[in-house]
């Protein structure tokens, strides 16, 4: 008999496509660690992204479940989660998005880090933002690791990544980054379903950082694709979202934080302070607009001034110093200039 903890993985989907979905799915079999359960969860697709869930459950019963809402609904990233996370039969819980992988060490070093933590409730890593998954070289120098905002490998006591998240100073972490105790997602109320879209995950981590300690790894197990479908990339395209601005999506999460925080009857002056801070771009959206100016001017003179080197190093210097200048910018910038060869 297997002595391990189960973990339960959770995939949700909606119209996942069928070469995401799949590799998605492929990451957890290919997990090091063996005790687990992969729940798949349907938010109601209309693409072969049911079948192929339904393929799975029925050619591994003793391993895949397959679950949808009543009705085969679309409900939303949050209900579906929360479907999933109900259903659960492990002591740990595991999230996994139907685009994204795990690598295959992720399960078997999370565990690891919980069972020699107790107090810990969740453990998580930085998630690496992944361009290079098309195979094009251009793509690889774009990827990069969500800021974690704490020293790695170290136990963090609430409500620490809390301040740090309103703040701006931390990221939170990717839902495919992190292995939580079941017993944590009940005591905070599972994933809130008034959000539909944007932010969802982070009123989820929000919750986790006031109430729980939380153990922040410095490995890197998992792949956040990024594509033109995802979540926040079609957020962004219908204009509800946008990184370098306020927006109406983010407000709605600093309102639910707000009133969130009053039920609680959180009295910590930092964090109200960090709220209020948070939330001054929207009080005061000119002034905010006008104290990013220095940022956009230094941004347009950096790109200004490598297209000047490139011009100067194309049309005075000798070729000899083409490689020994490409070098060097490269180190000084973090971008590949390229010279055409005379």
């Amino acid at each position: 008999m297997n002595q391990k903890s189960l973990v339960s993985c959770i995939i949700i989907f909606l119209n996942a496509g069928e070469k995401f979905f799949i590799e998605a799915i492929e990451s957890v079999f290919a997990q090091t660690y063996d005790n687990w359960e992969l729940l798949l969860v349907d938010d109601g697709s209309t693409d072969e992204s049911t079948a192929i869930a339904l393929r799975y459950a029925q050619k591994y019963p003793e391993k895949v479940r397959y679950l949808e809402h009543e009705g085969h609904q679309n409900r939303g990233m949050s209900a579906t989660r929360n479907l999933g996370i109900h259903h659960a039969k492990g002591e740990y819980i595991a999230l996994l998005d139907a685009d994204d992988i795990w690598l295959p060490q992720k399960l078997e070093k999370q565990v690891a880090i919980l069972e020699a933590q107790p107090e810990a409730a969740m453990v998580y890593s930085s998630t690496l933002m992944w361009y290079s998954w098309t195979g094009n070289p251009e793509d690889k120098k774009r990827d990069f690791g969500r800021h974690l905002g704490v020293k790695p490998d170290t136990l963090v006591k609430p409500p620490t990544l809390l301040k740090l998240f309103l703040k701006g100073k931390a990221k939170t972490p990717g839902t495919c980054g992190v292995l939580m105790r079941r017993e944590l997602v009940k005591d905070v109320g599972g994933f809130e379903e008034a959000f539909r879209g944007m932010f969802e995950d982070q009123a989820f981590f929000y919750k986790v950082s006031l109430k729980a300690t939380v153990y922040v790894e410095s490995g890197c197990w998992d792949r956040y694709r990024q594509h033109s479908n995802s979540s926040c990339y079609v957020a962004e395209a219908q204009g509800q979202y946008n990184p370098l601005y306020p927006n109406p999506a983010h407000l709605n999460l600093l309102n639910w934080v707000e009133k969130y925080l009053s039920a609680e009857g959180v009295k910590d002056t930092e964090i109200w302070q960090a709220f209020q801070k948070a939330l001054w771009c929207y009080q005061h959206k000119n002034l905010y607009y006008v104290s990013q100016i220095p940022g956009y001017i230094s941004q347009f003179f950096q790109k200004s001034l490598k297209k000047i080197l490139k011009s100067i190093a194309q049309t005075i210097l000798p070729t000899s110093f083409h490689n020994k200048l490409k070098a060097q910018l490269h180190h000084w910038a973090g971008h590949d200039i390229k010279f055409p060869n005379s």
